[in-house]
């Protein structure tokens, strides 16, 4: 264990005073999932389960329950012994066993509207002092941006009161959109299960002439999830037999366009490819990123008098202003289809257990925030841009939100080409 943890003990007796040599005092570890979830937060939990038992079995740990909801309000559970004892299990599970929720630390309006905290109070020494009452040495956040950089100004918010606490966050998302770490955790699982989503979706071709559909993927600012969904669909598709002379071919199986935030879209030009694409195959395939054209739907609404739904962090609540109708009303009369179907993937593919290679590197990045955490450093562990991509502890305070996804990348740029869209 790490030196922080060993203390000396001084006693009187007989008259004299003695001290005994040192001994370890067991650090107390704490897990909080925050944000949407996604392949990775069982999965992480148990992974940091798993390193913890192999350092020494006796550490106390604990799991704050949804968040920094259960942060606030002192609502924990402690892991017992077979918890810790059937840690594999969480390896074979999506969600979290703990729960999340959004939930900013320094929105005090809105922690305030939720009752997570009184009128006067400030979330940040709440949750402060709650951590200091459950004598938490060591806290594993794990979750996006919003969550690690709450993290962050807990940590800071700790050390203006003299007070020391580890935090050490793993980076879950499924947009993969965290400066600057290059993979995050369930990003892999959440293209590869909305590319099955898909797999089964695209049947309803069969149903009308004419068809367009709409897969409506998760990824407000960042483009990657679409891109990385779509790219692992075409995979699947190499593996089909066709028979076109029944009108099942690769061309109408495919996908015709992806639409992500990064990308402007030419609506004159894309109309016209894509009539050419229905009059060809009778349907139509579209990948749409939620965040795609997200800033022209925000004004049409604004300009009509409406009012944007947001969260406590300002995000414009997507589900709510449905994306994918709008781009349905941009399309389908221009592209005369007789049919539009608009199928989100979202809570499929977050949902699910992680997969071979998320796995992986969840269990890489686990074992090595165990580590950090008991030498007593803080930060993120992450696979960092700023260092070759290598596996490493990423300083808080540089962790921001929003990546955008890089275009330039030679399988996107091929996989565009292929479907004809510039």
């Amino acid at each position: 264990l790490s030196q922080q943890y060993i203390k000396e003990v001084s006693f009187q007796g007989c008259g004299n005073t003695y001290v005994c040599p040192s001994y370890p005092i067991m650090p107390k570890v704490a897990f909080l999932t925050s944000g949407g979830i996604a392949p990775c937060l069982s999965a992480s939990i148990g992974g940091l389960i798993e390193k913890y038992n192999q350092l020494d079995s006796d550490i106390e740990m604990i799991g704050y329950m949804h968040g920094y909801r259960g942060l606030l309000l002192g609502k924990s559970v402690a892991f017992s012994k077979e918890v810790k004892d059937n840690f594999h299990v969480l390896y074979d599970f999506g969600g979290s066993p703990i729960g999340n929720s959004r939930v900013k630390l320094t929105n005090i309006e809105d922690c305030i509207k939720k009752g997570y905290v009184s009128k006067g109070q400030d979330p940040l020494e709440v949750a402060a002092k709650q951590l200091e009452k459950d004598n938490i040495d060591i806290l594993h956040t794990i979750g996006g941006d919003d969550t690690n950089t709450m993290a962050a100004a807990l940590a800071a918010h700790l050390e203006k009161s003299g007070k020391t606490l580890t935090v050490v966050g793993l980076p879950k998302t499924v947009d993969n959109d965290v400066i600057p770490v290059k993979q995050t955790l369930g990003a892999w699982t959440a293209a590869e299960q909305g590319a099955r989503f898909f797999q089964n979706i695209v049947n309803e071709n069969t149903t009308s002439r004419r068809q367009l559909i709409i897969h409506e993927v998760m990824g407000r600012h960042c483009g990657w999830l679409t891109a990385g969904t779509a790219y692992e669909y075409r995979k699947l598709l190499e593996n089909n037999n066709y028979l076109p002379e029944l009108f099942i071919s690769k061309d109408r199986w495919d996908v015709h366009a992806v639409y992500i935030p990064e990308l402007d879209i030419d609506f004159a030009s894309e109309t016209a490819r894509l009539r050419k694409i229905m009059d060809s195959n009778d349907c139509v395939n579209i990948f749409l990123s939620e965040g795609a054209g997200m800033d022209t739907i925000v004004r049409e609404i604004e300009a009509g008098g409406g009012k944007v739904p947001r969260d406590a962090f300002g995000h414009v609540r997507l589900d709510e202003i449905n994306p994918g109708q709008w781009f349905a009303k941009q399309f389908s009369e221009a592209l005369g289809a007789d049919k539009t179907l608009i199928q989100k993937s979202g809570y499929f593919a977050r949902s699910a257990k992680p997969g071979l290679r998320d796995l992986d590197l969840i269990k890489k990045s686990a074992f090595m925030a165990a580590e950090m955490g008991l030498k007593g450093k803080s930060g993120l562990v992450g696979l960092d841009e700023n260092n070759e991509d290598k596996l490493g502890l990423i300083d808080l305070q540089i962790i921001e939100g929003g990546k955008e996804f890089d275009t330039s990348q030679s399988w996107f740029g091929d996989m565009m080409a292929d479907i004809g869209q510039k």
